[in-house]
Protein backbone atom coordinates (compact mmCIF):
# COMPACT_ATOMS: atom_id res chain seq x y z
CA UNK A 1 0.00 0.00 0.00
CA UNK A 2 3.17 2.21 -0.16
CA UNK A 3 2.17 3.55 -3.47
CA UNK A 4 -1.08 4.79 -1.67
CA UNK A 5 -1.00 8.32 -0.11
CA UNK A 6 -0.95 8.51 3.46
CA UNK A 7 -4.36 9.39 4.36
CA UNK A 8 -5.29 6.57 2.04
CA UNK A 9 -2.94 4.17 4.13
CA UNK A 10 -3.84 5.23 7.11
CA UNK A 11 -8.06 4.84 6.12
CA UNK A 12 -6.57 0.93 5.00
CA UNK A 13 -5.05 0.32 7.73
CA UNK A 14 -8.18 1.37 10.06
CA UNK A 15 -9.87 -0.79 7.60
CA UNK A 16 -7.79 -3.58 8.11
CA UNK A 17 -8.36 -3.06 11.68
CA UNK A 18 -11.73 -3.18 11.71
CA UNK A 19 -12.36 -6.21 9.94
CA UNK A 20 -10.05 -8.17 11.80
CA UNK A 21 -12.53 -6.84 14.45
CA UNK A 22 -15.53 -7.29 13.10
CA UNK A 23 -14.94 -11.07 12.60
CA UNK A 24 -16.26 -12.43 15.91
CA UNK A 25 -19.01 -10.48 14.88
CA UNK A 26 -19.71 -11.56 11.46
CA UNK A 27 -19.86 -15.33 13.09
CA UNK A 28 -22.40 -13.85 15.65
CA UNK A 29 -24.48 -12.18 12.90
CA UNK A 30 -24.27 -15.30 11.03
CA UNK A 31 -25.96 -17.17 13.92
CA UNK A 32 -28.68 -14.69 15.06
CA UNK A 33 -29.43 -13.53 11.97
CA UNK A 34 -32.38 -15.20 10.18
CA UNK A 35 -31.76 -18.47 7.56
CA UNK A 36 -33.76 -16.45 4.71
CA UNK A 37 -35.81 -19.22 4.67
CA UNK A 38 -38.63 -16.53 4.96
CA UNK A 39 -37.40 -14.78 2.09
CA UNK A 40 -40.27 -15.25 -0.02
CA UNK A 41 -43.25 -14.75 2.65
CA UNK A 42 -41.36 -11.58 3.15
CA UNK A 43 -41.09 -10.50 -0.73
CA UNK A 44 -44.80 -11.17 -0.94
CA UNK A 45 -46.18 -9.35 2.60
CA UNK A 46 -44.15 -6.37 1.18
CA UNK A 47 -45.30 -6.54 -2.27
CA UNK A 48 -49.32 -7.45 -0.85
CA UNK A 49 -48.83 -4.08 1.27
CA UNK A 50 -47.83 -1.50 -1.75
CA UNK A 51 -50.97 -3.44 -3.64
CA UNK A 52 -48.13 -4.38 -6.44
CA UNK A 53 -47.36 -8.08 -8.80
CA UNK A 54 -45.19 -10.13 -7.39
CA UNK A 55 -43.11 -11.62 -10.35
CA UNK A 56 -41.92 -14.99 -10.92
CA UNK A 57 -38.54 -16.06 -11.76
CA UNK A 58 -40.37 -16.45 -15.32
CA UNK A 59 -41.81 -13.06 -15.21
CA UNK A 60 -38.61 -10.82 -15.79
CA UNK A 61 -38.17 -9.74 -19.59
CA UNK A 62 -34.82 -10.40 -20.57
CA UNK A 63 -33.81 -6.82 -21.77
CA UNK A 64 -35.07 -5.91 -18.29
CA UNK A 65 -32.60 -8.30 -16.45
CA UNK A 66 -30.00 -7.60 -19.03
CA UNK A 67 -30.46 -3.77 -18.09
CA UNK A 68 -30.51 -3.90 -14.26
CA UNK A 69 -27.56 -6.23 -14.42
CA UNK A 70 -25.19 -4.24 -16.63
CA UNK A 71 -25.81 -0.86 -14.48
CA UNK A 72 -26.57 -1.82 -10.93
CA UNK A 73 -24.59 -5.30 -10.36
CA UNK A 74 -22.31 -6.18 -13.66
CA UNK A 75 -20.75 -10.14 -11.50
CA UNK A 76 -24.41 -10.38 -10.27
CA UNK A 77 -24.40 -14.12 -12.25
CA UNK A 78 -21.42 -14.92 -10.89
CA UNK A 79 -21.28 -13.58 -7.05
CA UNK A 80 -22.59 -15.54 -4.34
CA UNK A 81 -24.44 -12.46 -2.70
CA UNK A 82 -20.95 -10.28 -1.85
CA UNK A 83 -19.07 -8.80 -4.92
CA UNK A 84 -15.53 -8.42 -3.26
CA UNK A 85 -14.26 -7.61 -6.84
CA UNK A 86 -16.98 -4.39 -6.63
CA UNK A 87 -16.24 -3.84 -2.86
CA UNK A 88 -12.56 -3.75 -3.35
CA UNK A 89 -12.50 -1.37 -6.22
CA UNK A 90 -14.78 0.69 -3.91
CA UNK A 91 -12.58 0.55 -1.22
CA UNK A 92 -9.72 1.70 -4.03
CA UNK A 93 -11.71 4.71 -4.86
CA UNK A 94 -12.69 5.63 -0.92
CA UNK A 95 -8.91 5.40 0.17
CA UNK A 96 -7.86 7.32 -2.94
CA UNK A 97 -9.80 9.89 -2.70
CA UNK A 98 -10.13 10.07 1.53
CA UNK A 99 -13.67 9.48 1.71
CA UNK A 100 -16.51 6.99 1.89
CA UNK A 101 -18.01 8.05 -1.83
CA UNK A 102 -18.63 4.32 -2.64
CA UNK A 103 -20.95 1.53 -2.13
CA UNK A 104 -20.77 -1.74 -3.57
CA UNK A 105 -23.92 -3.20 -2.58
CA UNK A 106 -25.34 -6.18 -5.28
CA UNK A 107 -28.61 -6.90 -6.19
CA UNK A 108 -28.71 -9.31 -3.45
CA UNK A 109 -27.82 -7.22 -0.82
CA UNK A 110 -30.24 -4.12 -2.04
CA UNK A 111 -33.27 -6.66 -1.92
CA UNK A 112 -31.90 -8.09 1.80
CA UNK A 113 -31.79 -4.16 2.99
CA UNK A 114 -35.37 -3.72 1.65
CA UNK A 115 -36.96 -6.88 3.17
CA UNK A 116 -34.66 -7.78 6.33
CA UNK A 117 -33.53 -4.22 7.69
CA UNK A 118 -35.74 -1.99 6.91
CA UNK A 119 -34.45 0.10 3.89
CA UNK A 120 -31.35 0.89 5.98
CA UNK A 121 -27.72 -0.34 5.41
CA UNK A 122 -25.94 2.28 7.41
CA UNK A 123 -24.03 1.06 10.41
CA UNK A 124 -23.50 -2.65 12.09
CA UNK A 125 -26.36 -2.85 9.20
CA UNK A 126 -24.04 -3.47 6.55
CA UNK A 127 -22.11 -6.26 8.12
CA UNK A 128 -25.75 -8.06 8.58
CA UNK A 129 -26.46 -7.40 4.41
CA UNK A 130 -23.63 -8.86 3.72
CA UNK A 131 -24.46 -12.15 5.93
CA UNK A 132 -28.03 -12.12 5.09
CA UNK A 133 -27.52 -11.41 1.24
CA UNK A 134 -25.11 -15.00 1.25
CA UNK A 135 -27.83 -16.67 3.21
CA UNK A 136 -30.58 -15.82 0.75
CA UNK A 137 -28.54 -16.97 -2.52
CA UNK A 138 -28.39 -20.34 -0.36
CA UNK A 139 -31.83 -20.25 -0.67
CA UNK A 140 -33.26 -19.20 -4.00
CA UNK A 141 -31.51 -18.83 -7.11
CA UNK A 142 -30.73 -16.05 -9.33
CA UNK A 143 -33.65 -15.67 -11.27
CA UNK A 144 -35.65 -15.46 -8.40
CA UNK A 145 -33.87 -12.89 -6.84
CA UNK A 146 -33.88 -10.47 -9.59
CA UNK A 147 -37.92 -11.02 -9.31
CA UNK A 148 -37.82 -10.41 -5.87
CA UNK A 149 -36.21 -7.33 -6.24
CA UNK A 150 -37.74 -6.11 -9.41
CA UNK A 151 -41.20 -6.35 -7.66
CA UNK A 152 -40.70 -4.85 -4.42
CA UNK A 153 -37.85 -2.03 -5.44
CA UNK A 154 -38.93 1.47 -4.99
CA UNK A 155 -39.41 2.89 -9.08
CA UNK A 156 -40.60 6.58 -8.28
CA UNK A 157 -42.31 8.71 -5.83
CA UNK A 158 -44.75 6.32 -3.91
CA UNK A 159 -44.53 3.90 -6.48
CA UNK A 160 -43.10 0.47 -5.81
CA UNK A 161 -42.06 -2.49 -8.55
CA UNK A 162 -41.94 -2.07 -12.15
CA UNK A 163 -44.86 -3.56 -13.21
CA UNK A 164 -46.59 -0.59 -11.71
CA UNK A 165 -44.49 1.63 -12.92
CA UNK A 166 -44.38 0.41 -16.48
CA UNK A 167 -48.17 1.53 -16.44
CA UNK A 168 -47.66 4.41 -14.84
CA UNK A 169 -45.31 5.84 -17.16
CA UNK A 170 -45.76 3.51 -20.57
CA UNK A 171 -49.24 2.73 -20.06
CA UNK A 172 -48.30 -1.24 -21.02
CA UNK A 173 -47.36 -4.31 -19.42
CA UNK A 174 -44.40 -5.25 -18.44
CA UNK A 175 -43.66 -7.32 -21.13
CA UNK A 176 -45.14 -4.96 -23.98
CA UNK A 177 -41.70 -2.38 -23.37
CA UNK A 178 -39.16 -0.44 -25.89
CA UNK A 179 -35.36 -1.02 -24.99
CA UNK A 180 -35.92 3.21 -23.74
CA UNK A 181 -38.78 2.00 -21.40
CA UNK A 182 -36.59 -1.10 -19.74
CA UNK A 183 -33.37 1.16 -19.60
CA UNK A 184 -35.20 3.93 -17.86
CA UNK A 185 -37.01 1.14 -15.40
CA UNK A 186 -33.12 -0.20 -14.82
CA UNK A 187 -32.18 3.19 -14.22
CA UNK A 188 -34.76 5.09 -11.97
CA UNK A 189 -34.55 2.73 -9.22
CA UNK A 190 -30.92 3.84 -8.28
CA UNK A 191 -32.84 7.37 -7.04
CA UNK A 192 -36.42 7.13 -7.69
CA UNK A 193 -37.06 10.49 -6.43
CA UNK A 194 -34.52 11.57 -8.50
CA UNK A 195 -34.81 9.56 -12.18
CA UNK A 196 -38.83 9.48 -11.77
CA UNK A 197 -40.27 11.02 -14.91
CA UNK A 198 -43.13 12.20 -14.00
CA UNK A 199 -40.85 14.44 -11.59
CA UNK A 200 -38.05 15.17 -13.86
CA UNK A 201 -38.26 14.35 -16.77
CA UNK A 202 -34.87 15.42 -17.97
CA UNK A 203 -32.72 14.27 -15.61
CA UNK A 204 -34.89 10.58 -16.36
CA UNK A 205 -33.81 10.86 -19.90
CA UNK A 206 -30.14 11.45 -18.59
CA UNK A 207 -29.95 8.62 -16.55
CA UNK A 208 -31.82 6.42 -19.12
CA UNK A 209 -29.24 7.36 -21.56
CA UNK A 210 -26.31 6.16 -19.02
CA UNK A 211 -28.15 2.73 -18.84
CA UNK A 212 -28.22 2.53 -22.78
CA UNK A 213 -24.02 3.52 -22.37
CA UNK A 214 -23.71 0.52 -20.35
CA UNK A 215 -25.69 -2.11 -22.47
CA UNK A 216 -24.01 -1.07 -25.47
CA UNK A 217 -20.65 -1.35 -23.73
CA UNK A 218 -21.90 -5.03 -22.36
CA UNK A 219 -22.74 -5.80 -26.25
CA UNK A 220 -26.63 -5.98 -25.22
CA UNK A 221 -27.55 -3.60 -27.91
CA UNK A 222 -25.81 -2.23 -30.77
CA UNK A 223 -25.08 1.29 -31.66
CA UNK A 224 -28.46 1.80 -33.88
CA UNK A 225 -30.90 0.38 -30.94
CA UNK A 226 -29.34 3.00 -28.64
CA UNK A 227 -29.95 5.91 -30.41
CA UNK A 228 -33.12 5.02 -31.18
CA UNK A 229 -33.15 4.23 -27.51
CA UNK A 230 -32.47 7.85 -26.85
CA UNK A 231 -34.62 9.28 -29.06
CA UNK A 232 -38.15 7.91 -27.79
CA UNK A 233 -40.23 10.12 -25.35
CA UNK A 234 -39.47 9.65 -22.01
CA UNK A 235 -43.03 9.07 -21.24
CA UNK A 236 -46.13 8.43 -22.56
CA UNK A 237 -49.08 11.00 -21.88
CA UNK A 238 -52.08 10.74 -20.51
CA UNK A 239 -53.60 8.27 -17.84
CA UNK A 240 -52.98 4.65 -17.60
CA UNK A 241 -55.45 2.30 -18.64
CA UNK A 242 -57.81 0.49 -16.06
CA UNK A 243 -56.78 -2.79 -17.64
CA UNK A 244 -52.63 -2.24 -17.10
Amino acid sequence: MSWLPVPARRLAVTVVVLAALAAPSILTLWVTTPSASDIQQRVGAATRAHGVVLLGEGDVPPLLAQAVVATEDERFYAHHGIDTIGLGRAFLYDATHSCLCQGGSTITEQLVKDVYLGGSDAGYNKIADIVMAYKVELVIGKQQILADYLSEITTGLNRYGVSEAACDYFHKPLGNLTIGQYALLAGVTQAPSLYDPTIDPNLAAARRSSVLAAMLADKIITPDQAAAANAEPVLTPGPAPTSC
